[in-house]
């Protein structure tokens, strides 16, 4: 899986800390960043649904395939 996050749309709501904290955090201007080597979301079966409650859309999801 390959997270992104888009730091031009994203506003700093937390919804993506709050709902799966082990891939999420708030860097120190208040923006969604992936914690250190969670890149690829470690497996946390949480990652989809912190995208979708994301207010304005700014994390994308991608599974990879190979």
């Amino acid at each position: 899986m390959h997270i992104e996050i888009d730091r031009d749309v994203c506003i700093g709501a937390g919804q993506c800390a709050l709902t799966a904290p082990n891939v999420f955090t708030q860097d120190d201007d208040g923006f969604s960043a992936l914690l250190p080597g969670k890149e690829d979301g470690g497996g946390d079966p949480l990652v989809k649904e912190a995208a979708r409650a994301c207010p304005v859309s700014a994390i994308t999801v991608k599974e990879l395939t190979g």
